[in-house]
C-alpha cells in the first residue's frame, strides 16, 4: 500500500505534537495514546534534523508498536500521518516475508518498495515544476506534425525565400491558436511512442524485488527500448508527448538523489500483522513454522536496526527510516517476539476495542464519513439522502452487536452494514429520480426494516455482514 503526497519541508517545520493529534482526530475516532505516540516520534525527527548531524547519526528513531483488534484505526493512524506530513509510506504485511533462503519475498524488498514510491512523489512534484516548459515542447512538436517542412523548394532568391518563411511563419501561427483552442484535437497525427522493456521474466521466474540490483540494470541495459509508430488525435497525441517531454526535462540523477535522501530521512514503513511471526511461549526449539517465523525475525533484525541496502538506483541507510509496527496480538505478545527486535520497538501502545458509541461518532465525525461517502454518491443521481440520529444510533448498535456475534473486525463492519443497507437504493436510484423521488431520509425504522432481520440470525449475518 503506498501513498502518494506532497512534501512540504516548510509544514513540517509548523506541525506540533498536538496540531498533529488535531488533524488525526479529523479523520479517526478515539484511539488517543496511539495519536500522541505517533505524533512524538514524528516531530521527534524534525527534532534531530535541527541539530549537530554527527550527533544526529547517534539517535535511532522511536519506532513504534501498536496492539490491538482488527479495524481500530492502526493502520489508517500511520496512513494519515504520511499523507500529513508527505513522507514516502509504504504498508507491508509482516506474514508475506519469509526467511533468507526460501521462496519468497526478502525482507529488504520493502525497503526497495519505498524507495520507488519516493521516486514516484518526486517525479510527480518535479512534473508539476516542469509542466509549463514540456507544454511549450509539446506544442512545438505537434505544430511540427501538423505542418511538416516538406521537400525543400528550389531557391528562387534572397526576396522569395524570406516570403515564403513569412507565410510558413503566419500559418504555424494561426495554427498554434487553433490547437490552443481545441480546434484540431479530433485531428490525427503519427507519433513515435517508446516503451521500457521488462526483461525480467525472460531470465528469472523470481520478481524484480528479488533479483541482484546491479542484474537487474544489466537486463535492462541488453534490451534497448522498444519504438512503435501510432496514429494517435491530437488530443490523444498531447498526453503521450507530455509525458515524454516531462522525462527529458527531469533531472533523473538529481531524483534519484533526493528520493534517496527522502526515503532514509522522512520514509515510513507500517509493518502489519508483526504478530503473525511472533514465536508463541514455548515453541522455541521445535520445527515447522515457528523456525521460519524466527528466521524472518532475524532476517528483520539488521532493517530495523540500521544497515544498507542494495537497490537498483543507489544505497539506501535504514538507520533513520521510521517503522510502525501493528498486530492484534490474541495468542502471542510483544514479549514473543526476539528480545534484540523488541528493544527496536521502544515505543508500545494498546488500541482499545470500539464500542457502539465509536461507532456512531465513525458514521458522522470524521471528514470522510461512511454517511458523508453515501450522500455524495447517490447526490450525483440527484438523489439527496439524510440521516436521523436514531438512524445512525440504529446502524451503530447493529454493527456492535454482528462484531459480537460473529467475528469483530471492527469499524469495517460498519462499511459492510452501510453496503447492505443502500444496497436496494443504490440500485434503484436512477429510476427513483426518474419517477420523481429526489429525497430519502433514512430512519431508524428503515434501518431496522432492511438490517435487523439479518443481524438478529447470528449465521446469516456471518455470510452478509
Amino acid at each position: 500500500m503506498t501513498v502518494a503526497v506532497c512534501y512540504d519541508a516548510a509544514l513540517m517545520d509548523n506541525l506540533t505534537p498536538r496540531q498533529i493529534v488535531e488533524h488525526l482526530n479529523e479523520y479517526i475516532v478515539g484511539q488517543h495514546d496511539a495519536k500522541r505516540s505517533v505524533a512524538v516520534a514524528i516531530r521527534n525527527r524534525w527534532r534531530r534534523q535541527q541539530i549537530d548531524p554527527e550527533f544526529a547519526r547517534e539517535m535511532p528513531p522511536k519506532n513504534i508498536v501498536m496492539v490491538g483488534p482488527t479495524g481500530v484505526g492502526k493502520t489508517e493512524i500511520a496512513r494519515r500521518i504520511a499523507m500529513m506530513t508527505g513522507a514516502p509510506f509504504l504498508k507491508v504485511e509482516a506474514s508475506k516475508f519469509t526467511e533468507v533462503g526460501y521462496y519468497g519475498r526478502d525482507v529488504e524488498s520493502m525497503v526497495r518498495d519505498l524507495l520507488e514510491q519516493a521516486i514516484s512523489m518526486l517525479r510527480a512534484e518535479y512534473a508539476t515544476r516542469v509542466a509549463q516548459d514540456a507544454e511549450h515542447a509539446v506544442e512545438e512538436r505537434l505544430l511540427d506534425l501538423l505542418l511538416p517542412d516538406g521537400q525543400a523548394a528550389p531557391s528562387t532568391g534572397y526576396v522569395a525565400d524570406h516570403e515564403a518563411d513569412e507565410r510558413r511563419q503566419r500559418t504555424r501561427e494561426r495554427l498554434a491558436e487553433q490547437l490552443r483552442a481545441g480546434a484540431l484535437d479530433d485531428r490525427e497525427v503519427e507519433i513515435v511512442i517508446q516503451q521500457k522493456a521488462v526483461p525480467v521474466a525472460m531470465f528469472s521466474n523470481m520478481g524484480m524485488d528479488q533479483m541482484d540490483p546491479d542484474m537487474t540494470r544489466m537486463f535492462e541495459n541488453l534490451i534497448p527500448d522498444q519504438t512503435q509508430n501510432r496514429r494517435l488525435s491530437v488530443a490523444d497525441a498531447r498526453q503521450v508527448l507530455v509525458a515524454q517531454e516531462t522525462e527529458n526535462l527531469i533531472d533523473r540523477e538529481k531524483l534519484t538523489t533526493e528520493a534517496i535522501h527522502r526515503t532514509e530521512q522522512s520514509g515510513i514503513i507500517f509493518l502489519d500483522e508483526l504478530d503473525k511471526i511472533a514465536t508463541p511461549t514455548g515453541g522455541e526449539g521445535g520445527r515447522g513454522p515457528d523456525i521460519s517465523r524466527q528466521g524472518v525475525q532475524r532476517d528483520l533484525l539488521p532493517i530495523v536496526e540500521g544497515t544498507t541496502v542494495t537497490t537498483r538506483h543507489g544505497v539506501v541507510n535504514t538507520d533513520h527510516i521510521l517503522f510502525v509496527a501493528a498486530g492484534a496480538f490474541h495468542n502471542v505478545a510483544v514479549s514473543d517476539l526476539m528480545p534484540e527486535l523488541q528493544g527496536r520497538f521502544p515505543i508500545r501502545v494498546e488500541l482499545s476495542a470500539l464500542t457502539k458509541d465509536d461507532f456512531a461518532r465513525i458514521l458522522t465525525e470524521p471528514h470522510n464519513a461512511l454517511t458523508r461517502q453515501q450522500e455524495a454518491l447517490l447526490q450525483t443521481e440527484g438523489l439527496a439522502v439524510t440521516f436521523d440520529p436514531e438512524a445512525i444510533d440504529a446502524l451503530a448498535e447493529i454493527a456492535a452487536r454482528v462484531n459480537a456475534n460473529a467475528e469483530n473486525i471492527g469499524a469495517r463492519r460498519l462499511m459492510t452494514v452501510m453496503e447492505k443497507l443502500f444496497e436496494e437504493t443504490n440500485f434503484d436510484a436512477p429510476e427513483l429520480v426518474a419517477s420523481g423521488e429526489t429525497a430519502l431520509n433514512v430512519t431508524a425504522d428503515l434501518v431496522q426494516e432492511r438490517l435487523s432481520a439479518i443481524a438478529a440470525d447470528e449465521d446469516l449475518s456471518k455470510f452478509v455482514l
